[in-house]
């Protein structure tokens, strides 16, 4: 063999390898970050509002930038949650800093219902066509776990100014809507408790279902707190179970679907069971980070006067939830 031959030898092999590295720099460039978890947490101080008594967090991101969060308020003494009655609005820009918006309903506010009061539990806020779309449930007679409605309340502000127009007649006799408006403008209710979960869709006026609600199939031990978010064309539906071991209660569960309405998979846990009794919780978006909402009972040790908190969350590259790891007031690992 002489020394041309074993240099075109040499050069070709030298060609291959480099192609065959190239490739694979090529592959690895276009694969999805691995997302490492911090085992300490991820900083976030939790709960987040410490001077009063909160739950059930709803969050949302408005078109001013700021993500706006809409809890129901435990009052104290505790007495189960019978004496909810007010809602209060927090805001931020940094997820650090919080603003109380202020009280913006409370069950004095409503003619139409109960005239013992209390009972406003589990809310939400939706936006269209230069509205703000406050939904709660709230019993219309004494009679409260037979009588819910699904109250709303309208608004040009965020946070301020809402005016209760009624509620949304002939639905039966549920607790914690939810309101998911899709990227074509259509927007759906979902609510439900007591093992039973239903969605359907709402007509432009956002004050009655278009058509009938549907049950939601495919979760898997629903107990309640329905939340439904998109991301990357999977719709998500997420909700509390009814676990009850060892001490420990409601986990938060999802599952996710190619339709607003279902079917639905089951997917999995994506909280576990906090130091409360109940939990409710809401996923959304936030200046390019995901974030999970929730509520404990930290601040009180009271199952009954809960606090709501929030951590980062993150997907795995096949659109599935990574668990969350919940903090403490000082942003470490609970």
């Amino acid at each position: 063999m002489n020394t041309r031959t074993i240099y075109s030898i040499l050069l070709a092999a030298f060609v291959a390898v480099t192609c065959s590295c190239s490739k694979k720099v090529s592959v690895a460039k276009n694969e999805p970050p691995v997302v490492i978890a911090n085992p300490n947490g991820d900083g976030m101080k939790n709960p987040f509002v410490t001077q009063i008594y909160t739950a059930d967090p709803s969050a949302h991101v408005w078109a001013d930038g700021r993500l706006y969060v809409y809890p129901s308020h435990d009052i104290a003494p505790p007495q189960g949650c019978d004496l909810m009655d007010k809602y209060h609005v927090y805001s931020t820009d940094d997820l650090v800093t919080w603003r109380d918006e202020g009280q913006i309903l409370q069950a004095s506010d409503v003619p139409w219902g109960r005239a013992e009061g209390g009972f406003m539990w589990a809310p939400d806020c939706a936006y269209k066509n230069g509205t703000y779309y406050f939904f709660f449930p709230h019993p219309s007679g004494t009679d409260w776990a037979n009588t819910w409605k699904i109250g709303v309340a309208t608004s040009k502000s965020p946070a301020s100014g809402f005016v209760c127009q009624g509620y949304i007649p002939g639905l039966e006799s549920l607790i914690d809507p939810c309101v998911f408006v899709d990227d074509d403008g259509q927007a759906y209710l979902y609510y439900g408790g007591g093992n039973i979960c239903k969605g359907g869709k709402l007509k432009d006026n956002m004050m009655e279902i278009d058509g009938e609600m549907q049950t939601m199939q495919g979760l898997n031990d629903f107990h309640e707190a329905t939340w439904v978010h998109k991301r990357n064309g999977i719709y998500y539906l997420s909700y509390a179970d009814n676990f009850d071991e060892a001490g420990k209660h409601n986990r938060m569960k999802y599952a996710t679907g190619k339709s607003p309405l279902g079917p639905w998979t089951y997917q999995g846990v994506y909280i576990d069971p906090t130091d409360s009794f109940t939990d409710h919780g809401s996923i959304v978006e936030f200046k390019g980070q995901w974030y999970a909402f929730y509520h404990n009972s930290s601040l009180s040790q009271n199952d009954w006067l809960r606090s709501i908190c929030v951590n980062k969350l993150y997907y795995n590259a096949d659109g599935t939830i990574q668990k969350i790891i919940q903090t403490d007031i000082s942003g470490v690992k609970k």
